[in-house]
């Protein structure tokens, strides 16, 4: 009889370390190769359920939305983005804002999410409408927290896109300006954003943060930005929430023009001396009404 051939013992441990090393370099790749197909983007998860991709605005870091989340009913798996050139998310080279949103929409079809809820403030509302125009009926809910699908027309109206480019007198302006001159204006920015004294110096923080850039050249690219058509392929079941400063009944017409080709819409205005940062200035009715709307 002829005798089995016994392996080496020194040979197995050696493969099952090769093998080991290639698992590693493997998931190094790996890891490496996911960092840069979401560079724009940082993505922070946790909890189980139905997705609610949560959108901040301008400067603004994922944590904005944490008291939202702790006063959230119900189950949801949330998935927290902050933005390139912001809390200190590595800058990306220009175009920003498409990245953005190209990146989120990639995100959300690798990850194969459905029955989203999507919530955007500000300039993260603007995400959210691109994000569930783009990707259908994955996105079933959406709520846009004091956001405009237009700015340009608000703050220059009749101004068309491409005439905003990034090499401009106020760009370079901005970008120029010493840091105390950028503080200054930071701390008015954030006053006048917030009736809550005591959230001024977190909003001047953030903006203090970020890439300077960024700052200039992504408010730029956000400025460039009209989707009042697009609006027109969104069929995500949307709660609009308006801030009430200088006056309700002046807010509540502008968002219903702006909002006029969005069919499946509610427009809601919050209370008296609510300014653009809602969720600060009206807490308890701004997750009052986003309970009411999820449930």
């Amino acid at each position: 009889m002829v005798e089995a051939v016994k392996p080496n013992q020194q040979n197995t441990k050696n493969f099952d370390t090769v093998k080991r090393i290639a698992l590693f370099i493997l998931l190094f790749v790996v890891a490496i190769s996911l960092k840069a197909q979401y560079s724009a983007i940082r993505i922070e998860t946790h909890g189980e359920g139905s997705p609610v991709i949560l959108l901040p605005g301008f400067t603004c870091p994922a944590s904005v939305w944490d008291s939202t989340i702790v006063n959230l009913k119900g189950s949801y798996q949330y998935i927290k983005v902050t933005y390139a050139g912001f809390d200190g998310v590595p800058a990306v080279d220009m175009p920003w804002y498409p990245k953005l949103a190209a990146y989120i929409q990639r995100y959300i079809t690798d990850n194969q999410l459905t029955n989203i809820t999507l919530i955007g403030h500000s300039m993260g509302g603007n995400l959210a409408i691109d994000i569930a125009a783009s990707v259908g009926d994955r996105v079933s809910k959406m709520v846009l927290v004091d956001a405009i699908p237009c700015m340009r027309e608000l703050m220059m109206p009749g101004v068309p896109a491409n005439s905003l480019q990034y090499d401009s007198p106020y760009n370079n302006q901005m970008l120029q300006m010493p840091s105390e001159g950028f503080q200054q204006m930071a701390g008015g920015m954030a006053t006048n954003m917030t009736s809550r004294t005591d959230k001024v110096e977190m909003l001047t923080s953030w903006i203090l943060a970020s890439d300077r850039k960024t700052y200039v050249y992504g408010f730029t690219d956000l400025l460039k930005q009209d989707l009042r058509d697009t609006l027109k392929s969104v069929t995500a079941k949307t709660l609009v929430i308006g801030a009430s400063f200088p006056t309700a009944e002046q807010v509540k017409g502008v968002f219903e023009a702006q909002y006029a080709n969005l069919s499946n819409k509610q427009i809601t205005i919050a209370p008296a001396n609510c300014r653009h940062f809602v969720m600060f200035d009206a807490a308890d009715w701004f997750y009052n009404q986003l309970n009411t709307f999820l449930e």
